[in-house]
Parts: C-alpha cells; structure tokens; sequence
C-alpha cells in the first residue's frame, strides 16, 4: 500500500508550549530534528507532518482524518495532557482503525505507533496501544525520590546530549520500520535481525542501572540485533512467566544487568523480577542454543539485604557453568563479551567455508593445547612446547605484541576452542594464575561449546613458598623445578588422544 506520509506527530499543544522567550517549544524541536536525522538515515527526505496550529477548542477536522488514515507510523508524543485530550485519543484511534484495514498495527512484533514518553504517565493511565508499547523516555527519573527532570535544551548542555541521544534510537527505530514498509513493491520487507541468532533478551532492570541498559540496548540496535521484550511485561505472575519464557525461546542470549536495588516482585509471586528472568533463561540455557550473561558493576555497595541475597545467590551459582557467565567487570567489557559472543552465533549460521590450516581455530581431528604463560617464561616453555607437538598435538601459544583488542580476542577463541590450557606458574604471581582459572570459568561466554577442556597448571623455577602452597580443585598441578620432564605429561596427553 502507498502512504501519503512516512510519520504523522500526535501531542497535545500544551506540551509544545515554549517558555520564557523560546521561539520553538518541545515538539516543535523533536519535530525539526528527527526530521534531520531521518533524512541521513533514509537517504531522502521523510515525509513527517504534524499539526502546526493545533489549539484546544479546534473542532477534528476532516482533513487530519485522512492524514492520519494515509500515514505509515504514527509518533506519539505522551504526556498527562496528551492521554485526556480528546483530541489526541481520536487521532489514535483513526490510525489503528486504519492500520487494521492495511497491514495491522504490529509488523513482525513491532507496532506501527511510537511512544515518545515526553514526562512519566502510569501505564493504567495509557490508552491501547501505547499501555503495550515500550517508549522512548525523554526524562531521567531519579530512583530515589521519584522527581524527574525532561530532555531539555534549558536544563544545559548534558540533558541536550541526552535528548539526541534519544533521539536517535527513535529515528533509527523508525527508519527500520518505514524502509521495512515502504517498498515500492508493496511487499512487507522481512525484519532486521530475524532467527535466535540475531535476537537478544535484555532482562527488564532497575532504575540505577537505566543508562547502562539504554546503552546495550543502542548498541545492539545499531548492530542489527533485535532485542526483546518489545512491550512492557504482564505485573501479575503467571502471565509474567509465560510472557518472558516466549520472549526467550526467540533469543540465542539473555543479558540481565543487577544493580543495587531490589527489583519488583509481580502480583501473586514471591522472586523479584530480576529472579524471575534469571530463573526462565537458566531454564532456556538448559535446552541448549543459548548464551546467558549476568554483569553486576564493579565494587558495587548494596544497603537493601533483599538484594544483596540475590546477587550472593548469584555468585553462588552452581548452574554458572552451563552457558553462561557471571561478570563483575567494567561495562566496556561487558559490551566486548556480548558482541564476540553474538558474532559467533551469527558465524556459525553462516554457509561452511574451508577453514585456513595455519589458522588456531582450524578444523583438525588433532587435539590442541593452549600454553599460557607470562612473556618472560617464552624460553622456559619450550621443551614443553616441543614435546606435545612432537606427541602429535597442536600447540597454541599466546601472542604479546599487536593491538589491545585483537590480542585478547586471540586469547578468547583460544579458550573456546582449547582441549586443553596448561597455565605456566613460572616467573608470574599466584594471582596471575588465578586469575586465569577464572577466566575458564567465563569461556560459555565466549561461545564455547565442546566440553571443557584440561586444566594444567605447570610450576616452574624458582622455588618459593607461594608455590609449594598452591593447590587447586580446577587443574592438575605438575611440579617441575629441575626442568621439563616428559614422563609426567605422558597420563595427560594419553587422555586428550582418547
């Protein structure tokens, strides 16, 4: 179907009211700037029409009828006004009606009216369709007393930023709707991101941690990902279950970011929500096909014992293990372990290619061995390097010079794809290597899929008293100050040709 319009703008005149000496009010300004970016995004100039002379006591004229009847997406522009105008209802109302008649409200999950949420409204407050549509919140509200303060030029340069900001993932959100629908073909475009591999489910978080989760949530956007869940979630509890555990079947990850605040818990349950969606996507590791991340911030202080039951809880997590990783890491690197795992998936969906020999990650009935070792230890690690590739395994050492970033994506596929890691206890501390067996713990989350692999831990010279201490659980420990002895290794490389 052709449409006379890309974007028609419904708000309530008093929200473009500008104060003090401003020549443009709010939605003036939203209008005049998502119509700049949508011309970058679209390579054309969009279509966007709203109602420049909209007063109260206007009768609904007959010509906003068929404007908004001949219109692809409608932007609305929420706010208490807006949700008791008269006005405004009828303009929604006229769009979905018509919608129904053309394609349907939602296409392929996504609704055709945008919620700009300019100030909080209570969802109870909002007419269908906006109560089942995520907005776009042009506010920052403050967890701890409640005020919030609006994306606006006049507050200074910071709420500006945060008003482009938002912006953009409402212009690129719109763009991926209107090129998905305006074909000239007149067939509905498939959606960006279809299948599990390219479907994330970021958990529904709190308040202290909103940045944070907008943040992962453009990122991925930008990327090409869908992210779930696209409505807000039922308050009761059965339905909130059966919402989630859906919205995770179409996932290929869950990312659930914990803060310091204890979150809801829905009407007729006893978890929080945070639980809820750990537990559901614990359930939806379990089928296999699926990557769960949980990331608390660094050095977080937790006052409420509420919540500091379920992030010990988490910590605690046997189930860790399966699928899934537990970060307490700065957010960059969060963001860095969510993007290799995703490329992953995508890669492994991707048609088979003939893999490059002198490649780590080579197709190869060989087992492979990882060496990790401190750089001043390159020499001491060569009779053992030696040994295993003479006993026909393939040996994988690590690299020390070249970019930051491709080093330590180096070192992830390695772990992935490792039978077995021998960390070398030689010129390195005690906590260097344990911080390496807890990076094992973490390789589900590089998107490994074979067992996991061997653990070594070879001690070498000098002797000293933190060595003759260590022990592990995780690894075996071989000992071998007077130099590399080939009989010890023989029991382990028997088990990696069975």
């Amino acid at each position: 179907m052709d449409f006379d319009l890309d974007v028609f703008v419904s708000y309530a005149h008093l929200d473009n009211a500008a104060p003090g000496e401003q020549s443009k009010g709010w939605v003036a300004r939203l209008h005049e700037t998502l119509e700049w970016r949508l011309a970058q995004l679209l390579g054309k100039p969009p279509r966007i029409w709203r109602d420049p002379k909209l007063h109260g006591d206007d009768v609904f004229e007959a010509a906003i009828v068929d404007r908004v009847h001949s219109t692809a997406v409608l932007v609305s522009v929420v706010s208490p006004r807006y949700v008791h105008s008269e006005w405004t209802t009828r303009e929604l109302q006229e769009f979905c009606r018509a919608a129904e008649q053309q394609r349907g409200v939602l296409l392929h999950d996504k609704s055709r009216v945008f919620k700009v949420l300019k100030t909080p409204v209570p969802l109870d407050q909002q007419i269908p369709p906006l109560c089942s549509v995520l907005g776009y919140e042009f506010f920052r509200l403050d967890p701890e007393t409640g005020n919030f303060r609006e994306f606006d030029e006049q507050f200074g340069s910071e709420y500006r930023q945060k008003f482009l900001m938002k912006l953009d993932d409402l212009a690129q959100d719109l763009s991926q709707t209107l090129t998905r629908m305006l074909d000239t073909s007149g067939a509905i475009q498939p959606p960006l991101g279809v299948g599990a591999e390219s479907t994330v489910y970021l958990a529904i978080s709190t308040l202290d941690l909103h940045d944070q989760c907008e943040a992962i949530r453009r990122e991925l956007q930008q990327h090409g990902y869908a992210v779930l869940p696209v409505r807000p979630l039922p308050l009761t509890s059965a339905e909130l279950e059966a919402a989630v555990r859906e919205d995770l079947a179409r996932c290929s990850m869950s990312i659930h970011l914990v803060g310091k605040r204890f979150s809801l818990t829905p009407e007729g349950g006893v978890a929080s929500l945070a639980e809820i969606q750990n537990e559901l996507a614990v359930e939806r590791a379990e089928q296999g096909g699926f990557t769960r991340l949980v990331w608390i911030p660094p050095d977080l202080q937790v006052d409420d014992p509420r919540q500091q039951q379920v992030i010990d809880g988490l910590r605690a997590d046997s189930r860790a293990a399966n699928a899934s990783d537990l970060l307490e890491t700065p957010l960059e690197q969060l963001r860095a372990v969510i993007h290799a795992a995703l490329e992953r998936g995508r890669a492994a969906k991707a048609p088979a290619s003939v893999p490059h020999q002198d490649s780590a990650t080579a197709t190869t009935d060989v087992p492979n061995v990882y060496l990790l070792y401190d750089q001043r230890d390159s020499d001491a690690v060569v009779p053992c390097a030696n040994f295993l590739f003479d006993q026909n395994l393939e040996v994988i050492q690590p690299v020390f010079t070249g970019d930051e970033t491709e080093v330590r994506e180096y070192h992830e596929e390695n772990l992935r794809n490792a039978d077995c890691v021998v960390i070398v206890f030689g010129a390195a501390s005690e906590l260097w290597v344990r911080r390496k067996l807890t990076e094992l713990h973490k390789i589900a989350g590089y998107g490994r899929t074979k067992p996991a692999p061997s653990v070594v831990v070879c001690v070498l010279a000098p002797t000293s008293q933190e060595k003759e201490r260590f022990r592990s659980h995780e690894a075996i420990v071989l000992r071998q100050y007077d130099g590399f002895s080939p009989d010890t290794w023989l029991p382990i490389v028997a088990r990696l040709k069975e």
